[in-house]
């Protein structure tokens, strides 16, 4: 197994086994000795056994381990961090139930660089699992669970929710026993979807992938607004009371728009290729620098850390706000969405005061369909079809570092455009 964009990730029992999980326990206690690791998993159905991999891996290789349990990624990077511990996440993220991955973090909870991935890496291509395991089980350590909600409530100090009713939707993942916690804790009124977890529903027509359902509820129940988060809860999307879904992008708009009023930002948001051509003419106005990195939540961490800033993030809804913890957490945005809107007014309002988006529309396409000619004769025809020049649009394709696609994206002033560019190139694909 290879890392790739966010670890090693797969189809469960089949590319991503117990063996797996073992031999990265191994290799994760050769790179980082003396070191006890934090182990937190999602609610898939093959979570808990991969998990017991994990810890019996870990011990294996002399690691004191800790099993934090079912607990948002993030929640295992803050408890690395407060302990100065290393930590390892059993999580397909946004994918079904039917994937799942395994995460490594670093010592303090943080990404891992590409050096030191490279280390693991070599570290678990050598590591072997013997035939038999003395498997034990640890018991969750539900201390430092509650640790993790405390440290939430203490980065948003005299936070009151009580005029807020907002509708929380946890994609059945690792949010669910979390998310309407906290939100009652501080006051707000909550009205809770898919917090009940099978072990085959994550994400399923739920979370941030699929916030349909999300944006009806709160239209039918006048709610101020709604959050929906991913498997693993890094990631966030925000619906506003008109049932309008608000994206990374938007709420980067946001939150960069804040923080540079209040003289915390720093006059630099970093993003990456996917963010809309919208949020960039609403930054350049407001004389906010765009850093733009390669997809993916550690690139824009890195880009953050290289240039000693503190906010930046993804469309997908990626916010890592690098002043209050050590990598994106959804519940983080959450609260601190909250507190804006609890202070600004209605999301809806000051959300579109502050930008408008290009149209834009993302395409996936097979890796095995995929034409390398389909996007250039794309553009050819549009250009000569509607004149346009280069400045009218913007495209990017990618691969995904989790899925066997080719990603293609175009964006440009009208729908009419966009519409007719990915329709030839998946023609030409299919």
């Amino acid at each position: 197994m290879q890392f790739g964009t966010d670890g090693i990730r797969g189809r469960a029992y089949d590319d991503v086994t117990a063996e797996v999980a073992f031999r990265l326990g191994i290799a994760v206690s050769s790179v980082f000795p003396d070191v006890t690791v934090f182990v937190g998993y999602d609610t898939r159905e093959s979570s808990l056994e991969l998990c017991q991999g994990v810890l019996d891996g870990l011990r294996a290789g002399g690691s004191t381990a800790v099993n934090l349990g079912v607990i948002p990624t993030p929640g295992v990077a803050v408890i690395a961090q407060e302990r100065s511990g290393a930590g390892i996440v059993i999580s397909a993220s946004h994918n079904p139930y039917y994937d799942n991955g395994l995460k490594v973090l670093g010592v303090g909870g943080v990404k891992l660089d590409h050096e030191t991935e490279e280390r693991v890496q070599a570290a678990f291509d050598l590591a072997v699992a013997p035939v038999d395991v003395d498997s034990q089980t640890l018991a969750i350590d539900e201390e430092a669970r509650q640790r993790y909600l405390e440290r939430l409530v203490a980065i948003v100090p005299q936070l009151d929710l009580r005029s807020l009713f907002i509708v929380v939707d946890c994609a059945h993942g690792a949010a669910s026993d979390f998310a309407p916690k906290i939100f009652r804790q501080l006051g707000a009124r909550v009205e809770v979807l898919c917090a009940a977890p099978t072990g085959r529903n994550i994400n399923d027509d739920c979370g941030s992938t699929h916030p349909e359902k999300l944006a009806r509820t709160v239209v039918e129940l006048g709610a101020d607004f709604g959050v929906a988060f991913d498997g693993d809860a890094d990631r966030l999307i925000a619906v506003d009371a008109m049932g309008e879904i608000r994206d990374g992008d938007d709420l980067m708009v946001l939150f960069a728009t804040d923080r540079e009023r209040r003289g915390v930002l720093g006059g630099q948001l970093v993003v990456t290729s996917m963010s809309n051509l919208g949020l960039r003419r609403a930054m350049a106005e407001k004389s906010i620098a765009i850093i733009e990195t390669d997809v993916g939540d550690r690139n824009v961490l890195m880009a953050l850390e290289d240039r000693n800033l503190d906010f930046g993030g993804e469309q997908s809804g990626h916010l890592i706000f690098r002043d209050l913890a050590p990598t994106g957490d959804g519940l983080l945005t959450a609260l601190l969405l909250s507190e804006l809107v609890a202070r600004e007014g209605s999301l809806s309002a000051i959300t579109s005061a502050l930008w408008r988006r290009m149209p834009q529309r993302l395409i996936n396409i097979p890796v095995e369909a995929y034409d390398e000619s389909a996007v250039p004769a794309a553009w050819a025809n549009i250009q000569e079809r509607f004149a346009l020049s280069e400045s009218d649009v913007r495209i990017v394709v990618r691969p995904s570092g989790t899925e066997p696609v080719v990603r293609v994206m175009m964006e440009a002033s009208q729908r009419e455009y966009v519409d007719v560019f990915c329709e030839l190139v998946r023609e030409a694909c299919s």
